[in-house]
């Protein structure tokens, strides 16, 4: 049996117990992981569907 999504989602109460100093070393780990992503180019398939994010459908 599965839990309800209410109780798998991570509270505001749970963030908060991560010390500052965790919490920074996670963000530059983070960051410096991801970096490579934000330099290579969108896909086209992505680059479409964010294109038809703000258009109504119809």
């Amino acid at each position: 049996m599965t839990k309800p999504a209410t109780e798998t989602k991570p509270t505001a109460e749970k963030a908060a117990s991560l010390s500052p100093s965790v919490r920074r070393h996670l963000g530059k780990n983070l960051r410096s992981h991801f970096a490579d992503c934000l330099t290579e180019p969108v896909g086209e398939r992505l680059e479409a569907l964010i294109a038809s994010l703000g258009k109504p459908r119809g």
